[in-house]
């Protein structure tokens, strides 16, 4: 495997405020090179970029991937974006998160030969506030135009989308906090209507693969639904799996999701530096308030020695790990997502 990070923004491209250092990034996930097919040529693989949740205040790791392993054993070059989050909350991102995924499809894709997907499809897959991002990407790619002569004639249209427990809409089912601080606490109409996705499915709209949990206790399930009928009005092809329980968050819910390594820290640093610019003093209209919840969420530590915390992991029982009665009847119906998903994909 070829593991590797890129940021997808060259310098002078990127000018969110409140960045506080940070560049929207890919990480790759990418099958062996010297793999051929008998013919002798390099085998080309259909791609995944997964899009991590976090309310647009974070990129949440057990999002990232835990989730492009899945999609790799099933033979996918697969690739995790990290893209502009606000954990403070105070710098309405707008359209700056659909300009990062749409930026990531036109960076893939130009270096298709390098990432051995040439002429296979791309898919994005998003999660939550994340499935919002993608699904944005669904339904306004035409709406994105890239200002780089390298990229603006590349397609950033993708070949299919999976929206996993999504944020659909800003109208009565959203989920308040992630549309808050996508647009402000004051958005205008246009921005409410523009973003509210079920209302701007069209014809070219890609495939789209939709699934959530009838118990979801964050984002009402209605939000697929709405997704799910509009695909529909416009003749676009779609799954819809509703599961009967769960709740939100569950990714790919395999052990592996409830012990405490799910892996994919690495989306956690743009958050690590704009809560350090908090506590420096230098926060970017950071409220009085959010910078003492952003203290208690995230105080001050001695650094972690990992050694110590291996060798304690490997004196204890694995299952002291798990979160105490999970239903595993979860892992047993919402954990053939990845499944029902590849059947999808083989469809377009």
């Amino acid at each position: 495997m070829r593991v590797f990070e890129e940021t997808i923004w060259q310098e002078g491209e990127y000018t969110y405020e409140a960045a506080y250092g940070f560049i929207p990034n890919i990480h790759g996930y990418i099958h062996d090179e010297d793999e051929i097919t008998s013919d002798g040529e390099k085998i080309q693989r259909d791609c995944m970029l997964v899009v991590p949740g976090g309310g647009y205040c974070m990129c949440t790791p057990h999002e990232g991937e835990l989730v492009g392993e899945v999609f790799y054993k099933q033979g996918m070059n697969v690739f995790v974006l990290t893209y502009t989050t606000d954990i403070t909350m105070s710098v309405p991102l707008k359209k700056q998160p659909l300009e990062d995924i749409s930026r990531a499809v036109r960076y893939i894709r130009k270096r298709e030969t390098d990432y051995n997907i040439e002429g296979k499809n791309l898919i994005v897959c998003g999660f939550s506030a994340g499935a919002h991002v993608a699904g944005s990407l669904a339904v306004h790619f035409a709406d994105i135009q890239d200002k780089s002569d390298g990229y603006k004639d590349v397609s950033n249209r993708p070949d299919g989308a999976i929206l996993s427990y999504p944020v659909i809409t800003t109208g009565e089912y959203t989920h308040e906090y992630s549309i808050q601080t996508l647009l402000g606490k004051e958005p205008t109409a246009e921005e409410l209507e523009y973003f509210s996705l079920e209302k701007q499915v069209t014809e070219d709209t890609p495939p789209c693969f939709v699934w959530q949990t009838v118990t979801d206790d964050l984002v009402p399930v209605e939000n697929s639904y709405l997704m799910a009928e509009a695909l529909r009005k416009k003749g676009v092809m779609y799954a819809h799996y509703v599961f009967p329980s769960g709740f939100h968050g569950l990714s790919y819910p395999s052990e592996k999701f409830f012990s405490i390594n799910a892996g994919g820290e690495y989306v956690m640093k743009q958050v690590e530096m704009a809560v350090a610019a908090v506590k420096a003093g230098k926060g970017i209209n950071v409220s009085d308030q959010r910078k003492k919840e952003l203290e208690m969420q995230f105080p001050d530590r001695e650094p972690i020695d990992r050694e110590e915390i291996a060798e304690l992991v490997d004196e204890m029982e694995s299952d002291q790990f798990f979160v105490p009665q999970i239903d595993k009847t979860w892992s047993e119906d919402i954990g053939l997502w990845p499944e029902l998903a590849r059947v999808w994909m083989n469809r377009i």
